[in-house]
């Protein structure tokens, strides 16, 4: 049956796909995928030459995959068993030559060189072929490898060979996905990855760090051209790529050592492909357990990356063609006088006579030779820069080119095929080409630049159009037909010629022909300039750029990114660029940005370039003649503003930076690293190139989009969130569990080396932090000679336990400035910073330092200190809280020491009036997971977490799951709501004015909203100034199903609201009051709660801003507030439901809020007169009387009242019999221009025989019930027994229990009440029973329950009804008419 199912499987590919069986294995070999992501591109685009060269035919859907592709009949087999000798023989299989001059048999040498290297090439063994010739990069000389991390085999036929990782059988490179391509002029080979996880390969435009890997090809042949958008070869050559396996963080890595033109072809099964036209196969692989790890295997073997200058890392000004040197001058002092931080001025080709290299325009210049002493009285340093070809041409007097002439008589030209100079033209004119692979023409090279920089002092070099770089192709005299320089196949290069914009491929170098060592150039001219470098500054490390790189340049050289053109794309794409070029051992990047004419564009591209790169050069957009210096655009512009901002804190975060540097020197470590360095584990990170990390700390979040640091912890993990950045502003966010040395800064690091040091200390969630610090004179080579000890420092920072350790491991380095750490800042403290001990050894050291904490923030800062850079110490530091922090864990009666601590509390005897003895530790219990960020807000998952025990009763458990919930409704105003998803609760039935879909803009904003999870909290900044307005970070949040508790700092002190209590101020005494809420029929008293409920508060800001905050909950609540300053709102039932406005002024939060709950009514004119009322009138005589006594008076008087003793025993629409003549006096006085207005109270009696009032309620089911139950609630409040006479002389409450009737109470939240109670007042209006009754009144005016000695057991079973108590009564109000 097997072999049925197989035989069926063939017949099914074969009639799919056709062609010859080999074909068909081929696919089958290949699991058959008929997408054909696993086919190899046979170099064909038509059937017929398909098959000539024995190749499979299947046209597809999509032209990108190959319609045409190899055969299994390709390639090679061994010529026998593989034995322990490290070489095989390869024989080719017998098929069609693709390009011709194949090489029958070829040679497999495999070396096991390290326990995490593995090194295979395939040579020629009958002809001598090309081989890179390497500084670092030589014969593998040691004994083979054990315990190795990897296993490879090697198939026979067709040949392949495989390395998997041992640790877990997976397979990292597999050639069999294709076959071994080996002739003259094209070789191939193509591995099969484990994952699509491709970083690497360059230079190019690479529009995203992670590699698209459906059918992409790159060519690879240095060239002098601009980056764009396109697909082309640029300056270097790079061919190593690294693999991310998967989420474990195992990683590997390619090398191919090859300096021919070639190609990087990626497809989508994944696997990629080489595809070189000379040279050898010479490749490495390299193991890790991280992505970092296997950068660092790579340049171990390549060399280890240059230690800049200390300089060499401060802000760099370029230009081309600044016309002059007094041009140049007035660009430094400029920026100088508005204190702009940098350190190194350029001058490009324009400095030069006749731009030719070791000159300079003696008329526009004329003052060069004193230029570098001019700049070291700011403290700054000075760049020129040197191109290769050199003019054949005399100079502007006559006279021979000296440089020229030198290079002539020593014969250091590169060569044409005829033997003589190659003569191209590049900026000078007609020019010829040094040979830096000769060492003749290094010496020259050398010589030239020690008299140049006799003549014209400089502290380092730039070298440029060293691809090398010509504007004539190949050469004044073209180039000849040769197979060199039209080869059988032409990698996908630009212009598609190999000779455009170059030499011709047959010319001649010390190295080999240009065809082979082209893709050297830059390498070797790098090579030739170092050893200048160290012959004009010897045991210094001054400073070389260089345009064009190759494997190993790192050693020596930093890089450049090339021209650009300053748009938000090429913005976007320097942070590949820079990242590549960190995986290619080349950390020193530099990126040009050419400012845009624009501030808004401008302010952005300085903050980015700050922290992106090592140097800004600045040139325009509009010409390159316009200055474009930060000063130039005004001492006030945002531009400059930006520039010193950022640049500051670049500089304060240089010992830092400096110390990567040193790890990259030393460890083969990343300087700018890509996020999924750190946090592989997180797939999400796997294609971020928007952001990026400097070291493993500083994250960078830069503005790619045309659309300080505070110390703010930001809790968001594993989430993609929105960042709202201005213009003129990026994110910076310092990674927990680093400690980060800085400095303060200067407008130069002459200046800012002598400044004191300090250490920022970012705590992890476990109260720890690491860090590194190495030290030195920022100049001293690192290379030394026999005997020699290195002149540096090295600190360790170590946090744990409430104690830093700051040990100083090497210490050969003494600092002539003394320096001392004087600041240290410690973030994510969660408990205030009481104390602090200084110790040196075990010796307590007097230390006069002061301490602050920041309770917003959560960050501690310790000042004054004098610890000597240099010397180890231990700081340990002890944490409390102050009275002010303490927010009450008990605040019912009863408080003792031992409920407290069953709470989980802390428990401290305090003098202190009002400060709670029960307070609440740093925890609230609570965790956040599954943020979810929209446009349009945010939710998240609340889960308690405490196991600790706690007193809770059945009522007040925590509810274990909840919701949040943000929406940013406007720009003016956000919702923040929490509530149990799993169960319905209550919920405050009143309709605001809400768009129906969120209308704000994350541009327009006034508010960032963040969440922190540890402990919870919702914080909201108001943009514009920073200024926290919400700040519920606190330990206090509690959500059970009858407490819920949630605490708030305040952004000031002046608060304004709440209600309705009496207040004896308008703003609030924040002096640990509590305020109670729950509607009652209680006259104003000191804090008694009133009539109404308003949970709504207006905080006023200290810069005078204004923002409000109501909290959409109708339970029984109170609200704490303490000098903190915050506040503490607790309620016993629904949810927590606030709304936010953000003013700014205070009339605008009014104005804002009302827009939101429903605007004031529009009382009549008349109603703003005059009014009268009172209780108690005996009879209508007597409010007739008074009527008539105002008028005598000729007092204006608009309204009179009367309250419920016009009715009859105090029963809604009735009429008492000493108010019978009531109608035809409101008649009366309405006819005389006045209005007269009626009370009613909710409360209907019971106890009437014939009520209609009652008897329609009960018909229309209009009263309150108990839960569960047809029966009506009944209370005690005004109307009298029928039949009984009052006898006033006794108490009050007897009173009540003898002669008030029960009353029942209308549920006005059903629709069948407001028909019911507008059917009642219409007839006290239109009494239809007797028309002589009718009340004309004007206006009604509502007074609420009030519930006498029946009220206790009217609450105790009306429990469930509390939540619309609240509710009920603000709906009577809003019916008062005034």
């Amino acid at each position: 049956m097997k072999e049925f199912i197989g035989l069926e499987s063939f017949i099914v590919f074969y009639r799919v796909f056709g062609g010859c069986t080999s074909c068909v294995f081929r696919k089958l070999h290949d699991r058959g995928f008929i997408c054909g992501k696993n086919h190899l591109f046979c170099f064909v685009s038509d059937q017929n030459l398909c098959d000539l060269r024995g190749c499979c035919w299947s046209p597809q859907d999509d032209t990108s995959v190959p319609w045409c592709y190899f055969s299994s009949n390709h390639g090679y087999q061994t010529g026998g068993q593989l034995q322990s000798t490290p070489q095989v023989l390869l024989n080719r299989l017998s098929a069609p030559s693709l390009f011709g001059n194949d090489i029958d048999t070829v040679l497999l040498t495999g070396e096991y060189q390290t326990q995490n290297r593995f090194h295979f090439k395939i040579t020629d063994p009958k002809n001598k072929r090309f081989e890179v010739p390497h500084e670092h990069v030589v014969p593998f000389t040691g004994s083979a490898a054990s315990d190795l991390k990897y296993r490879v085999d090697v198939e026979n036929n067709p040949f392949s060979i495989r390395v998997t990782r041992v640790s877990n059988g997976k397979v990292l490179f597999n050639t069999s996905i294709g076959p071994l391509v080996y002739a003259d002029q094209f070789l191939q080979l193509s591995t099969k990855l484990p994952s699509s996880n491709v970083y690497g390969v360059g230079e190019h435009v690479h529009k995203q760090f992670q590699h698209d890997v459906n059918w992409k090809t790159w060519p690879m042949f240095s060239r002098d051209s601009a980056p764009s958008g396109n697909m082309d070869n640029l300056y270097g050559v790079q061919t190593f790529f690294l693999c991310l396996e998967d989420t474990s963080g195992a990683s590997f890595g390619v090398f191919l050592m090859n300096s021919n033109a070639m190609e990087f072809a990626l497809q989508p099964a994944p696997a990629v492909t080489y595809r070189t036209i000379g040279g050898i196969l010479d490749f490495y692989v390299f193991l890790g357990d991280t992505p970092e790890q296997v950068v660092q295997e790579y340049v171990k073997l390549v060399g280890m990356p240059a230690l800049p200058s200390y300089w060499a890392l401060g802000f760099q000004l370029s230009r081309y063609d600044y016309g002059s040197l007094d041009e140049v001058k007035a660009v430094v002092e400029r920026n100088v006088a508005v204190d702009l931080p940098f350190d190194v001025q350029y001058t490009d080709i324009d400095y030069m006579e006749a731009r030719k290299d070791f000159t300079y325009d003696q008329e526009k210049f004329a003052e060069l030779p004193k230029f570098r002493n001019y700049l070291q009285g700011y403290n700054k340093k000075y760049v020129l820069i040197l191109d290769p070809a050199i003019s054949t041409e005399p100079l502007k007097n006559g006279s021979d080119y000296p440089a020229y002439q030198r290079g002539e008589s020593s014969k250091v030209w590169i060569n044409g095929s005829d033997g003589a100079p190659l003569v191209g033209e590049v900026w000078p004119g007609k020019t010829v080409f040094p040979d830096f692979t000769s060492p003749t023409c290094t010496n020259w090279w050398v010589s030239e630049c020690q008299t140049f920089y006799r003549e014209v002092p400089y502290d380092g070099l730039w070298i440029d159009m060293n691809e090398v770089a010509s504007f004539v192709h190949g050469s004044s005299k073209g180039c000849e037909q040769n197979e060199l320089n039209y080869p059988p196949y032409t990698p996908q290069i630009l212009d598609r010629v190999l000779y455009s914009k170059t030499l011709c491929m047959d010319a001649v170098q010390n190295w080999g022909k240009q065809y082979d060592v082209h893709n050297l150039f830059g390498y070797s001219m790098t090579l030739s300039t170092q050893e200048a470098i160290k012959a004009i500054f010897p045991g210094k490390r001054s400073f070389l750029l260089s345009r064009s790189t190759f494997a190993g340049s790192g050693k020596y050289a930093g890089h450049w990114l090339g021209d650009n053109a300053a748009t938000w794309d090429q913005l976007k794409w320097a942070i590949p660029g820079m990242l590549e070029f960190g995986l290619f051992g080349i950390p020193y990047v530099r990126n040009e940005y050419a400012l845009q004419k624009y501030d808004f564009c401008k302010s952005n591209f300085i903050p980015v370039g700050v922290h992106k790169c090592v140097v800004l050069k600045l040139k325009s957009l509009i010409g390159y003649f316009q200055p474009q210096d930060p000063a130039y655009f005004g001492a006030d512009s945002i531009l400059v503003k930006t520039s010193k901002h950022y640049l500051n804190i670049r500089y304060t975060l240089l010992p830092y930076l400096y110390t990567l540097f040193y790890k990259a020197h030393t460890q083969g470590d990343t300087v700018a690293r890509p996020v999924l360095h750190e946090f592989y584990s997180d797939e999400a990170t796997w294609s971020v190139d928007r952001q990026f990390l400097w070291g493993p700390g500083l994250l960078i979040s830069p503005v790619l989009d045309q659309v300080g640091f505070t110390g703010t912890k930001l809790s968001v993990r594993k989430q993609k969130m929105p960042l709202y950045l201005p213009a003129d502003k990026m994110g910076l966010h310092l990674r927990g569990g680093y400690v980060y040395p800085t400095q303060q800064p200067a407008t130069n690091t002459v200046e800012s080396r002598k400044n004191p040091m300090g250490l920022i200390i970012a705590l992890d969630d476990n109260n720890e932090a690491t860090g590194e610090l190495f030290w030195d004179d920022g100049e001293s080579a690192p290379e030394l000679k026999f005997g020699e000890t290195l002149a540096i420092q090295c600190n360790y920072f170590i946090v744990s336990q409430n104690t830093l350790q700051m040990n100083v491991i090497n210490n050969n380095y003494s600092d002539p400035n003394n320096l001392k750490f004087q600041e240290i800042k410690i973030l994510g403290l969660q408990q205030e910073l009481m104390t602090v001990t200084v110790l040196q050894g075990n010796a307590v050291q007097v230390s006069s330092h002061n301490i602050t904490y920041n309770p917003t923030d959560k960050f501690a800062v310790i000042s004054g200190l004098q610890l000597d850079l240099g010397k180890s110490y231990s700081l340990t530091w002890t944490l409390g809280t102050r009275d002010t922090e303490k927010f009450d864990c008990y605040p019912s009666a009863g408080a003792s020491k031992e409920l407290c601590e069953q709470r989980g509390c802390i428990w401290e005897d305090t003098s202190s009036s009002n400060v709670p003895y029960c307070f609440y530790g740093s925890d609230n219990s609570y965790s956040v997971s599954g943020v979810q960020y929209t446009a349009s807000g945010l939710v998240a998952n609340l889960t308690y977490t405490n196991t600790m025990a706690r007193a809770f009763g059945r009522s007040t458990s925590p509810i274990s799951t909840l919701r949040l919930e943000v929406i940013y409704h406007s720009n003016d105003m956000l919702q923040f709501k929490i509530y149990d998803y799993a169960n319905k609760r209550y919920e405050v039935p009143v309709p605001l004015n809400l768009p129906s879909t969120p209308t704000s803009t994350i541009e327009q904003r006034l508010y960032d909203v963040t969440v922190q999870t540890k402990p919870f909290g919702i914080q909201v900044r108001r943009r514009s100034t920073g200024t926290v307005l919400w700040d519920s970070q606190l330990p206090t949040f509690t959500f059970s199903d009858m407490f819920i508790q949630i605490s708030t700092r305040l952004a000031s002190q002046y608060v304004y609201g709440f209600g309705e209590t009496e207040h004896a101020t308008y703003r609030q005494d924040l002096n640990w009051h509590t305020w109670g809420m729950f509607t009652r029929d209680q006259p104003p008293g000191y804090k008694l709660n009133s009539y109404g409920f308003q949970p709504f508060y207006m905080g006023l800001e200290e810069d005078g801003n204004a923002h409000g905050v109501l909290l959409l909950n109708s339970n029984g609540m109170d609200v704490t507030f303490q000098p903190t300053p915050a506040l503490t709102y607790r309620t016993i039932g629904g949810i927590l439901d606030f709304y936010m406005v953000l003013g700014p002024t205070p009339e605008s939060v009014v104005q804002e809020y009302t827009a939101l709950i429903g605007r004031p009514v529009l009382p009549p004119y008349w109603a703003l007169g005059f009014q009268l009322c009172r209780y108690g009138y005996a009879d209508d005589k007597e409010v007739a009387q008074l009527v008539e006594e105002m008028k005598a008076a000729r007092i204006p008087y608009d309204v009179q009242y009367t309250d419920i003793d016009y009715m009859e025993r105090q029963l809604d629409f009735t009429l008492s019999p000493e108010f019978a003549g009531l109608p035809d006096l409101v008649n009366k006085i309405r006819e005389e221009g006045m209005r007269f207005i009626i009370i009613l109270d909710p409360a209907i009696s019971g106890n009437e025989t014939d009520y209609p009032a009652f008897d329609r309620g009960v018909q229309d089911d209009v009263f309150i019930k108990w839960p569960n139950s047809n029966e009506i609630i009944y209370g005690k409040v005004w109307p009298d027994y029928p039949n009984v006479t009052v006898n006033n002389s006794l108490d009050w409450d007897t009173q009540v229990e003898l002669y008030r009737a029960y009353t029942a109470f209308p549920d006005f939240f059903r629709n069948s009440t407001a028909e019911w109670w507008a059917r009642e007042i219409m007839e006290v209006y239109d009494n239809p029973r007797d028309p002589s009754l009718s009340l004309k009144f004007d206006g009604i005016w509502i007074v609420s329950v009030k519930n006498y000695s029946i009220f206790d057991l009217f609450c105790s079973r009306a429990a469930q009804r509390s939540q619309v108590h609240m509710l009920r009564r603000n709906l009577f109000i809003s019916f008062i008419f005034i």
